[in-house]
């Protein structure tokens, strides 16, 4: 007998991963960009390296990187490359992160922090999610090849 593979559900619970990924990406570049001189020191505890690092241009690449993985949300398997854009955004965030202002800051509890949980913790859902969207494209492309 002809067995038909299983349907890959898209499960309503990775959009909210994925609006709740972008808001929390959103917000945090939001501080970078209008707090940037403020949040620096903080993240560094002491010192005064807030008018040598751009956190401006950082925080400005974060809003349009958290904006991304907001706007898959609503088409997650339509607009499956909003989702590796933002993968791709997190991912150059979190370098630019490590190369551009933990060498000045220093590594501590706080900049471990936004490194590990704002920037590479969420790649874990986001590519299970991208994954996800792409079984799901693949069988609607084959289902309406039929």
């Amino acid at each position: 007998m002809d067995q038909k593979p299983a349907f890959p559900i898209f499960p309503m619970y990775f959009r909210g991963l994925l609006l709740l990924a972008g808001m929390y990406t959103i917000a945090w570049s939001a501080f970078f960009k209008w707090f940037g001189p403020e949040l620096i020191n903080w993240l560094a505890i002491n010192g005064d390296l807030a008018s040598t690092l751009p956190a401006n241009w950082y925080g400005s690449f974060g809003l349009i990187v958290g904006l991304l993985i907001f706007v898959s949300a609503f088409y997650p398997v339509s607009w499956v490359y909003l989702i590796i854009g933002g993968i791709a955004g997190k991912i150059i965030l979190a370098i630019w992160f490590s190369l551009g202002f933990l060498p000045d800051i220093g590594w501590n509890k706080r900049s471990g922090f936004h490194l590990i949980f704002n920037e590479l913790l969420w790649l874990i859902p986001l590519i299970v999610i991208f994954l996800r969207g792409l079984q799901v494209r693949a069988y609607l492309n084959t289902e309406e090849k039929k």
